[in-house]
């Protein structure tokens, strides 16, 4: 039930990527317009994400995730109907509002099922079942490309109820109690739950700046939607076989070896997004790069819930730290990247985010040096 949620909830955000061009063409975008377009749905998860955790807490994820869920049919329905970009931008941004409250009480719901070892895995196995959206995502964006978005969007909001139904059917736990600010304090000053939050942001920075900048450089290049869509739909592949296997990875040996082979892995791949000149190359590096920046959330999502755990916090409170931070960094890749690109040129956040998975990764591999058994990030 949470990856089919998750899964619909991802379908329709990831949609996005053919529809720039498609939309920058219909209501004449600028890039960084069509950065905000993009970055809303992160935006309202921002303001969500905390909200949602206080929401499953004080009257259950249940109940939260009926609230998400209508929340994302009722403005795929708007999305469906929009006529101008700003009912556009409002509807991506209640959606990101429902996502918010679907993904905290989701994953935490699946979290109080899931044994403490094998924790890694259950994430990466509800983030697979999102990356199938994301894979589904270009497919329903370049349908509705080639046919009708408001036929396309209107579908999705029937699947929305569908699930909604589906959820009542389900026995939920108890809610665990809503609790003030003063909840996150030790959690925050955890050393897994902050350098979780780190990697979260960080793998939305590089995913939100490439899912703008690389459809609108295809098509500059020449790309049709049908091409944006097939790269993206083939990078979310990758990802959603990576993302199981990474968890396990995690579960069975740590998070240090993963992430510091993803952080040198990603600054290398995206100081590479800047130098194509044609459509072929540039198709293969997005299709590399996807499941490369999304194998962050697995490691980070364990840490996070972990670190919440020993800190007294509940679960659907540390999944909305990780909404936080995942909505954090796609609202500042998306519209922040496309803006600073607009001033500048598309290799100057390119190479600023290389620069940041750089530092991560010496940082990383200094507190490995450091770290000893039972630290809060050995």
């Amino acid at each position: 039930m949470v990856a089919a949620v998750v899964l619909v909830d991802t379908m329709f955000y990831a949609a996005i990527a053919p529809l720039l061009p498609y939309y920058a063409h219909h209501f004449d975008l600028a890039k960084a317009q069509a950065g905000v377009l993009a970055a809303t749905y992160a935006a309202g998860t921002l303001l969500g994400a905390i909200p949602a955790g206080w929401l499953a807490a004080r009257v259950g994820v249940r109940a939260t995730i009926v609230t998400g869920l209508g929340l994302m049919v009722g403005s795929s329905v708007a999305f469906a109907l929009g006529r101008n970009i700003a009912v556009l931008d409002a509807a991506r941004f209640v959606q990101g509002v429902g996502g918010s409250a679907s993904w905290a009480a989701g994953l935490a719901w699946l979290i109080e099922r899931a044994p403490a070892s094998r924790r890694a895995e259950m994430i990466g196995a509800a983030l697979a079942a999102a990356i199938a959206g994301a894979l589904l995502g270009p497919v329903l964006g370049t349908a509705a490309t080639q046919t009708s978005p408001k036929l396309v969007f209107l579908v999705v909001a029937g699947l929305g109820l569908l699930l909604l139904l589906w959820t009542l059917t389900e026995p939920a736990p108890a809610p665990s109690g809503a609790a003030g600010l003063r909840v996150f304090a030790p959690a925050l000053r955890d050393g897994r739950v902050v350098t979780g939050m780190w990697l979260t942001t960080l793998g939305a920075l590089l995913y939100g700046t490439v899912a703008v900048l690389a459809p609108l450089r295809l098509n500059q290049l020449g790309a049709g939607s049908v091409t944006v869509g097939a790269a993206f739909l083939l990078g979310a592949a990758a990802a959603g076989l990576a993302s199981p296997f990474v968890g396990r990875l995690v579960d069975r040996r740590g998070w240090r070896a993963p992430v510091l082979s993803g952080l040198c892995a990603s600054t290398v791949w995206v100081a590479l997004l800047v130098l194509p000149q044609s459509v072929a190359p540039l198709f293969a590096l997005v299709v590399v790069a996807d499941p490369l920046f999304g194998a962050f959330y697995p490691p980070a999502g364990a840490m996070i819930s972990g670190g919440a755990d020993e800190a007294g916090l509940g679960q659907a409170y540390a999944f909305g730290l990780f909404n936080l931070a995942w909505a954090g960094g796609q609202v500042i890749g998306g519209a922040g990247s496309a803006g600073l690109a607009q001033a500048t040129s598309d290799s100057v956040p390119y190479w600023l985010l290389a620069g940041l998975c750089l530092v991560t990764a010496l940082a990383v591999r200094q507190r490995g040096r450091h770290a000893h058994v039972g630290s809060p990030l050995g």
